[in-house]
Order: C-alpha cells, then structure tokens, then sequence
C-alpha cells in the first residue's frame, strides 16, 4: 500500500482498511507482525507500493461493533452539540451505555453532569420504501428547537447507506435555515469492517465544517485526542507552561473550533489520534507530535523531549524528567517486589495495548501474550517515530503470543488457555465474563488515562494488585460454571482452526 495524504474535500472518510491497510484476525509474535507491516516503507519515506499484511479470514464473526457507534461515542459527546443518528431505532441502543460513560467522564473532569444529546430518526420499513428524509429534516428542526446547540451532527446507518439517503442536501439546506454548522458523518456499518473508522468519520466531519480556517495561533495550547479519561495531560503538561485542550469527547463545539490554533496535537492512543493529528499538521500546520506513547519511561522521556522541542520548552522538560525518575523509581521498585513472578494478560484496542505492555514491563509483570482488536501497519502521518509496536519491541522486548481479532469470544478462550495470565488488563468490558469463567480476574480500564505517564505506572501497578486480591472468588466461580462450548471445542488449540480450515464447519464436530 502507498502511503496517502488525507483529503478534506469529499464528504465521506476514507475506510481505514483502504487507507492504512487495517487488519483484524492475525495471529504470531509480535515481531512478526511488525516485520510484516514494513512501516517504515509504508510511511512518508516509502518508496512505492507495499504488500497488503496477510490477514485470517474467519467463516463467521460472533460479534463486535461498527463505525456507527463510535461516531456515537464521539460526536454523540460533543457538550453543547446534538448527534441526529438517521437509523432504525435499533442502532441508537448505544445511547444507553454511552449516556452512562458520558456521565461518568463529566464527573471524573469536574464537569456539570448531564444526560447526552442524540435523537434517532427511528426510521421503519415505510421509509426504507420512499425514503426517511423527511424524518430527518423534521429531527434536525426538532433538536435545534429543544436543545439550541451550537452544531448539530448526522450519522448515517446501514439502512440509509442501502436506501442512497442524499444527507449531503440535506445538511447543507439545514445550515442555510438554522445558521450552526450542520455535519453528515458517513458511518455505515458495511462502510468498514473494523469500528476504528467511525472515530476518522466524526473527526473528518469536524475538520471539515466546525475547525476555523483563519486561526489565531497559541503558542502554549495542545491539543489532547482522548475519549473521557481523568485529566492527567493538564498537571504533565502545565510543568511545561503548556495547556490543554481536550477534545473530542467532552469538549465544547468552541474546543473543537480552536483546534487549528493550537502548537501542537498529542494523544493517548494512535488508534484514536492518528487521522485528526495528521490532518491538523497538514491542513492547519498544527504540529502533530511524533513520539513514543507516553507509557513507560522511555516512553514518555521521549514524548515529552519531542514535546518540549517543537515548544521550545526543553529546560523545563529536562528538570521535569529528572524530577520525575527520582520520585517514581523507588515507588515503582517497591511494586515489582510485590508483581514478581506474576502473568498477565492485554486484551485492548491496538496501540494502546502497545503502551499497557509497556507498562507493565517496567513493573516487572510478564506478558507473553496479547489480544488486539485490530492492526494499523502504519499511522496517517507515516512517521517511523510512531511505530508503537516496533518501540514496544525495540525497548521491552517480543510478545511471543500476539493475537488480532476483533472481539471474539470463541477465540478469546483458546488465548487464555494457551498463555495461562494470573490476571488480564481489558478496556471492552465484554471479554471480562469469559476470563472469569476461567478463574481469571479483570482489570476493566474505565478510565483510559490510568496508564498515563510516570505516574502512570505506579497507578497501573495498584491496580493489578487490587484486582489479584480477588482471584480467590474467580477461581470459586470456575469452579461453579460451564463454559458455553462443545468440548470438540474447548480441546482444540488453535483459536484460528476454524479460519484456517473453514471446511470443519460441514464436518461433524460435536
């Protein structure tokens, strides 16, 4: 694959499998994935086209999640916007759990607590015959008459996408009436096969219609790609003289404007930054920090040394670091006397699990194993400085069990059994009930910013001995539970069989 420069002049995101080459079933160590990804080649100083990575392809998926609800759980956080999700009623389900989150993030960021603002057209079989625009013509008048949001956003669903709904006309028509910025989002379901594209679909919607084009620059402003994590960014950056500006979950439509005045763009997760940050140095000339992760010491020496460097910062950087690696060292040796000799386990989104393990390294913890829920081969800015799985090996050494799939739970138990983790890090809490039919405790991370930094490790480290203080009551309910798989299955020790010899599935197997 070659690598591309973003394009904000079409309406609709490109799909990341297209763009980057996504995967999402891989299975081997992962210097082999590295390897195979070619990086380096595919980025910026690639010369030609690169090989697609091979990828498992499975006979069946049991479940996961599409770019529909991501867009939920970014634009549908956005505080003073309203999400108009043009579906059936059955695709706003999200709105509950999400309602929750949105809650909670308020709450961890001291922020006034409120419900959040997503209205569906609840389109039904009439409207897939003649059409559902009317309804959403009718929703968007209802949420700026109700709610008097400063933006409102479109979502689209797979049956807009099959019915060829014009949301383009429709938004544009909206803007003229209403005078707000009016954004269609095209996140289709079928549009991609992993869900990591519906973050790109609300980010390409907002540099689109709401970033300003005629910034006043700010010299100390950041820019912080996050979800709803604690503000951690705030105390590491101000030692910097820096601010912070968080967005997309949580922010004001105002946040999301002054994007294009910031000095630069970090995030906590590449997965999560990497078309906004590349797209604002691009388009906006905003820096994009191209850095490790923030996760570890190397880490996060090396981010706040490139952070400091772009902001002319590097004495208060230096004195930072120093001050850092002489408070947290002896906390951090103290906690790998109580972690020796323990296992774990990383089942996350993919280049966050990069930085967990990391972490969990430098608290001496052993992870020979890892779950990821996709792969990027290579990043939008294409920079090899933000290879994070090359610098997970480069500096903490191979994962010889490093696994892609997006969210099954079938595979899951033939991971678990072949790597046998005294607990298990996850941030889709889905995976947890089977671990715990193992006898395997769960550290659900809640709050995506736990990991962060060098306080980071110290957090990261009590949280793994909180959750092995219950491995007593997991290992009870082992042994009072039945795993819902045939024993044909629960024999077997590849995880991938059936994708590799998709022909079992017509054989008798039970």
């Amino acid at each position: 694959m070659e690598h591309k420069k973003i394009n904000l002049y079409i309406p609709e995101v490109e799909p990341r499998e297209q763009r980057l080459g996504t995967i999402i079933a891989w299975d081997g160590k992962a210097s082999e994935l590295s390897e195979q990804s070619a990086y380096e080649r595919r980025g910026c100083s690639g010369k030609g086209k690169q090989c697609r990575l091979c990828e498992i392809k499975g006979p069946f998926t049991q479940g996961s999640v599409c770019s529909e609800q991501m867009v939920e759980c970014q634009a549908g956080n956005v505080r003073d916007a309203v999400l108009i999700q043009h579906s059936p009623i059955g695709c706003a389900a999200g709105q509950v759990p999400y309602n929750s989150i949105y809650r909670n993030g308020l709450a961890l960021r001291n922020l006034p607590v409120e419900n959040i603002r997503i209205i569906c057209t609840n389109l039904d079989e009439s409207d897939m015959v003649f059409g559902g625009v009317k309804k959403l013509k009718q929703s968007i008048k209802d949420a700026f008459e109700r709610y008097n949001p400063k933006a409102i956003f479109l979502g689209t669903s797979c049956a807009t996408g099959i019915i060829g709904e014009d949301m383009e006309s429709v938004a544009t028509e909206a803007e003229k009436e209403i005078n707000i910025p009016v954004i269609p989002l095209a996140c289709e379901g079928f549009r991609s096969k992993h869900w990591s594209t519906g973050f790109d679909a609300t980010q390409h919607g907002i540099l689109r219609k709401i970033v300003r084009k005629n910034p006043k620059k700010q010299e100390d402003l950041i820019n912080v790609i996050n979800l709803w994590g604690s503000d951690v960014f705030t105390p590491i950056l101000g030692e910097l003289g820096l601010r912070v500006n968080y967005i997309v979950d949580l922010a004001t439509v105002d946040d999301l404007a002054k994007l294009s005045e910031a000095a630069a763009t970090v995030g906590f997760c590449y997965t999560l930054s990497s078309y906004m940050a590349a797209a604002l140095e691009q388009e906006f000339g905003v820096t994009e920090i191209k850095a490790p992760q923030p996760y570890g010491f190397a880490g996060t020496d090396a981010w706040l040394r490139e952070i400091a460097r772009v902001t002319h910062r590097e004495e208060l950087a230096e004195a930072y670091i120093k001050k850092e690696h002489e408070r947290v060292k002896p906390k951090l040796q103290e906690l790998r006397e109580k972690l020796k000799g323990v296992k774990g386990y990383v089942a996350t989104g993919s280049a966050y699990a990069h930085g967990l393990i990391t972490v969990l390294r430098e608290l001496g913890v052993e992870v020979n194993g890892s779950l990821v829920f996709h792969h990027d081969p290579v990043y939008d800015s294409g920079d090899p400085k933000q290879d994070s799985l090359k610098f997970l090996i480069d500096n903490y050494d191979d994962v010889p069990s490093f696994s892609v799939s997006n969210r099954q739970q079938y595979q899951f138990y033939g991971l678990l059994k072949k790597t046998n983790p005294d607990f298990i890090l996850i941030r889709h809490n889905g995976l947890a009930p089977l671990a715990s039919r193992l006898g395997i405790p769960a550290a659900p991370l809640g709050d995506e910013h736990l990991a962060i930094g060098y306080d980071g490790m110290i957090n990261l480290g009590e949280a793994v001995l909180d959750v092995l203080a219950h491995k007593k009551f997991h290992q009870d309910l082992k042994e009072h539970v039945k795993l819902p798989y045939t024993q044909w299955w629960l024999n077997q020790e590849d995880p991938y069989i059936l994708a590799k010899h998709p022909e079992i599935l017509n054989e008798k197997i039970i």
